[in-house]
């Protein structure tokens, strides 16, 4: 059953269409889940400003949407609504068709949470433009240098490994490779929303990530993906702090590390982790350059003891300060 709060569905579809803004994002994207968890998750390149606050749309247990060509957003807004209400991805895409007078320069694609895919391309879409779907999968691409785009994409998600975000970047980085957008680059965007809803949205979205202006948005939103998973490690190190985890903090930390060895901060935690698991005399060279880099975290070390955060006794944090000096 569809939800009362849309009243009747031809009622609102028909006013959303006849109001909403369209704006001309020429791009290429992908929709997709990840058949071993669940995710769900949409992936964005175009020529065009902040494209990630227009194309993708996403909520766990519910599915994904890429609304694009001459853009109207109701198809993600309302797409959402009506696969929550029980309608399939096909049902909803075709229910939003049949009120849109403007879906000849539509192109669209959802996925439910069960995988079923449904795509549009208009009949006026800038080509060179189409769309090619697979097993819980569907790329698609308008004003296109050429059209290798979409069958490329859909070649490479099909053999990429890894999570769902890193096959969808293969997936437009492939785009990229065999021409991409004939106007060029300037934003990017990705999203992963997980299978389930935990009534956490908050938790739920795995993955909210933006380039809005830069001459290599694919080459910087890869960049981005790889930082926010260090940060989930520490994420993740953290919580095995709060339980008293040393050995599986000191693990998440670094993990943390490997992924961002440039970032000073996780470091840091990793020589906190490796001084409270008693292995001070590995901690100290890693105290010592995050001193070099920043003195700010020689005071940040004396307050964690005060709270207990630092596990250290008198001298042993006399001697993890004793290489500030060094450091003068």
């Amino acid at each position: 059953m569809l939800r009362k709060s849309l009243f009747t569905v031809g009622w609102l579809l028909a006013f959303v269409s006849a109001f909403a803004e369209t704006r001309p994002i020429h791009t290429y994207s992908i929709v997709a889940r990840n058949p071993i968890n669940g995710d769900l998750g949409v992936a964005v390149q175009s020529h065009w400003f902040s494209v990630g606050s227009l194309v993708p749309w996403a909520e766990a247990g519910v599915g994904a949407v890429a609304t694009q060509s001459f853009v109207d957003q109701s198809y993600g807004l309302l797409g959402l609504e009506l696969m929550r209400g029980g309608k399939t991805a096909r049902q909803a895409l075709e229910a939003l068709l049949a009120v849109d007078s403007g879906r000849a320069v539509r192109q669209v694609a959802m996925i439910d949470a069960l995988g079923t895919v449904a795509v549009h391309t208009g009949s006026r879409c800038i080509p060179a433009a189409g769309h090619e779907s697979g097993e819980q999968f569907s790329v698609q691409a308008n004003l296109m240098l050429n059209d290798k785009i979409w069958p490329a994409m859909a070649s490479v998600y099909r053999q990429a490994q890894g999570e769902l975000s890193d096959r969808m970047l293969a997936a437009l980085e492939a785009a990229q490779a065999v021409g991409g957008d004939i106007r060029g680059k300037q934003s990017a965007a990705i999203l992963v929303v997980s299978g389930k809803s935990s009534g956490k949205p908050w938790l739920d979205r795995k993955i909210d990530l933006r380039v809005e202006d830069h001459p290599e948005p694919l080459k910087e939103l890869r960049r981005l993906v790889r930082i926010h998973q260090a940060y989930e490690h520490m994420n993740s190190g953290d919580l095995a702090v709060e339980k008293s985890d040393l050995a599986g903090a000191l693990r998440e930390y670094s993990a943390a590390e490997a992924l961002n060895p440039e970032n000073i901060e996780m470091k840091y935690w990793h020589a906190i982790g490796l001084a409270n698991s008693g292995h001070l005399d590995e901690s100290l060279p890693i105290f010592r350059t995050v001193f070099e880099a920043d003195r700010n975290w020689v005071e940040l070390t004396t307050r964690l003891t005060r709270i207990d955060l630092l596990k250290v006794n008198e001298g042993e944090l006399k001697k993890i300060l004793s290489l500030a000096n060094d450091t003068r």
